[in-house]
């Protein structure tokens, strides 16, 4: 299963790399596709994700050594402490936006916003990258899962992030995303974490995949299509509680 998990891992790279070619997805009202694809992700993450480490509570509390309801709440902080890590930087790149339409320069973020903002999703594809590695472990179809719902993700993720960076993104930023998501999968290859580890990265990972599809879908000048977000997660569920 190693391989299906490289595949994966390529995957997601050909998503950042070609991102520019699915000019079907740039149109308003928003593309069901993006739409849908939100939904997947969102839906991995509250059947999935945060389901399957309140299983480990106990693992986790002998880790922790303390009782299971506080090491529960520890996991379930680190994924606030994502979602709170991304809205932060979608903060610093609207305020950024507002600046350049003051003065009228609404090509390109400063270089300043433009690394933070590109090299925190760095860091959020290495860790993807590496848990493909984890979900390889716990048996192949937790990975199939997993590897959809991140590349669906992905898509959903790279068209906001190549709006709010036009060039740089085409010329830069999609190499370096690419080059991270594969960084983290050979990162994961030979580097063992403890699960307590394992779960607090996917913790983590959740917050931020919660955050990122949602402030992809709620912006009104998105102009969002709910039935394909509610209709792909329902899907999914089905899927994930069939299982």
């Amino acid at each position: 299963m190693i391989l299906l998990s490289l595949l994966f891992a390529c995957l997601f790279a050909v998503v950042h790399l070609g991102i520019g070619w699915l000019t079907f997805l740039g149109r308003t009202p928003r593309s069901r596709w993006l739409s849908g694809a939100g939904g997947v992700a969102v839906a991995y993450v509250f059947l999935h994700v945060l389901p399957e480490l309140a299983e480990h509570r106990s693992i986790f509390a002998e880790e922790l050594g303390t009782d299971e309801g506080m090491a529960e709440g520890v996991v379930y902080s680190l994924a606030l402490i994502g979602l709170v890590v991304f809205y932060g930087l979608e903060r610093a790149i609207k305020t950024s936006r507002k600046r350049e339409m003051a003065t009228g320069q609404e090509e390109a973020h400063p270089a300043g916003t433009f690394w933070l903002h590109i090299g925190s999703f760095a860091a959020y594809n290495v860790i993807i990258g590496y848990l493909l590695l984890h979900r390889e472990e716990e048996g192949i179809w937790s990975l199939v899962i997993y590897g959809i719902a991140m590349a669906l993700h992905f898509v959903t993720n790279d068209f906001g992030l190549r709006q709010d960076h036009k060039a740089r993104y085409d010329h830069v930023a999609r190499w370096i995303l690419a080059g991270a998501v594969l960084g983290g999968w050979a990162l994961g290859s030979f580097a063992d974490l403890s699960e307590l580890s394992i779960g607090f990265l996917f913790a983590f990972l959740a917050g931020g995949v919660v955050l990122n599809v949602l402030k992809e879908e709620l912006p009104e000048e998105r102009e969002s299509r709910l039935w394909p977000f509610v209709g792909a997660a329902a899907v999914y569920a089905v899927l994930l509680l069939s299982i």
